[in-house]
């Protein structure tokens, strides 16, 4: 019996995954990539400790999905974040579960998941090509395969696991979006999910280069609460970045039509009459000195003079001359401090693209395309994206494992497509 030929596309989370699957099931697969090495954004993830999946129910994993997360339902019901350790475990590769469920290689290396992959993929005789697609080849509404820079690459199925636009050193230049808006799929607006913030003004400009850890970081749209979490932030010339901010910026997603505000809890630990307490024993401690000298002990140097500005305290005030209401003011501002969001930073700073191929177009249980027999898709080039803790890869492991089951038993139809 002839083997099933299947090309995948992409040599990152979800393509290696793909090509990994149908091979386990007896395809004859090709993988086409590029880049030098393949997983090259994968590599880069977490620091570059590499933050797999999360050990999570299925309800959590749909839950840390804001957008479309409902067309996952199916391939999360199969393959789940325990599911990915399994597999990985199973490539030799140990791992550890850290805050929040994520789940990093104990030996905090990327390396040693991409190199697991890379095993697997030789071990299962995958045929490995450095090209570049550039068109897939369609007849009447069928898949025959893919034409590259170097070659043609003739196929009975083609997976489409180009990842997004983020990152675009990576490889992730949006040429899979293109081929898919060629064979007649609709492509959902693409801008950046986990990026830095840009602000309104230049509060975040003059604190440049500041980090703060164990603050806490809330958000408000139109006024509205809808985010808060603890961590650590950096301000930068243009605004915000660090961990804390990349997790807000999923969710803000309607700058067209909404407005959003953040709000620095300066110390978290301290509730507002214990932090005035802390406030008064300073001011004795520091009673003869000038107000813009009092704040050492609560504050980075860096930090101060914006604090004094905002409070409007004459600076060379002595310090047993601020009033109640002045010391008030003072601790609104350490546990609200504020900034003003103009937008995200360019999707080409963003971890993670938002948007992609439109999840309607796209079979949930297979990962096949609606409009073209034997095309697939797996990965960051759907219109699925998820908060920070390990969600989006495994996002890339559960669509690139339905893809690659699918296209492997799927029947051949009409002619040969050969």
């Amino acid at each position: 019996m002839n083997k099933r030929t299947i090309t995948v596309v992409g040599g990152g989370a979800a393509g290696m995954m793909a090509a990994i699957t149908a091979a386990e099931r007896g395809a004859s697969v090709t993988l086409l990539e590029p880049n030098e090495r393949l997983g090259k954004k994968l590599n880069i993830t977490g620091k570059g400790r590499c933050n797999v999946t999360n050990n999570a129910d299925l309800q959590t994993l749909l839950a840390n999905v804001p957008k479309n997360g409902k067309f996952l339902y199916s391939v999360f019901s199969r393959f789940d974040g325990r599911d990915a350790m399994a597999f990985f475990e199973g490539l030799g590769v140990p791992l550890k579960t850290e805050r929040g469920n994520r789940v990093f290689p104990v030996s905090d290396r990327s390396f040693d998941i991409s190199g697991a992959l890379e095993r697997r993929l030789r071990a299962l005789k995958v045929r490995m090509v450095r090209d570049r697609a550039v068109s897939l080849d369609i007849s009447d509404g069928v898949i025959r395969g893919v034409s590259g820079e170097k070659g043609n690459y003739p196929a009975q199925a083609v997976i489409l696991a180009t990842g997004g636009v983020s990152y675009p050193a990576t490889g992730s230049t949006g040429e899979g979006h293109r081929m898919a808006a060629a064979a007649g799929h609709t492509v959902t607006p693409l801008q950046g999910s986990l990026v830095p913030l840009r602000e309104k003004g230049n509060t975040c400009a003059a604190l440049q280069g500041l980090s703060l850890r164990n603050v806490q970081l809330t958000v408000f749209e139109n006024n509205k609460r809808i985010y808060s979490d603890f961590g650590e932030l950096l301000f930068t010339h243009f605004g915000l970045s660090g961990p804390l901010v990349l997790s807000a910026s999923a969710h803000m997603r309607h700058f067209d039509k909404k407005t959003y505000r953040l709000e620095i809890d300066l110390k978290p630990a301290l509730d507002e009459q214990t932090l005035d307490k802390r406030l008064l024993s300073d001011f004795e401690k520091y009673c003869n000195h000038d107000f813009c000298n009092a704040l050492n002990d609560l504050l980075p140097q860096k930090m101060i003079q914006e604090m004094v500005k905002a409070s409007g305290i004459d600076p060379h005030c002595k310090v047993n001359t601020v009033t109640r209401e002045q010391r008030r003011e003072l601790v609104h501002l350490f546990k609200h401090w504020s900034v003003e969001v103009a937008g995200l930073c360019p999707v080409t700073d963003a971890i993670i693209t938002s948007g992609g191929v439109k999840v309607s177009e796209i079979n949930p249980t297979t990962m096949e395309s609606k409009l073209v027999k034997g095309l697939y898709f797996a990965g960051e080039i759907i219109d699925v994206d998820a908060y920070t803790g390990g969600f989006n890869l495994q996002i890339a492991w559960a669509t690139g494992r339905a893809a690659g089951e699918a296209a492997a038993k799927e029947e051949a139809t009409g002619e040969d497509t050969l």
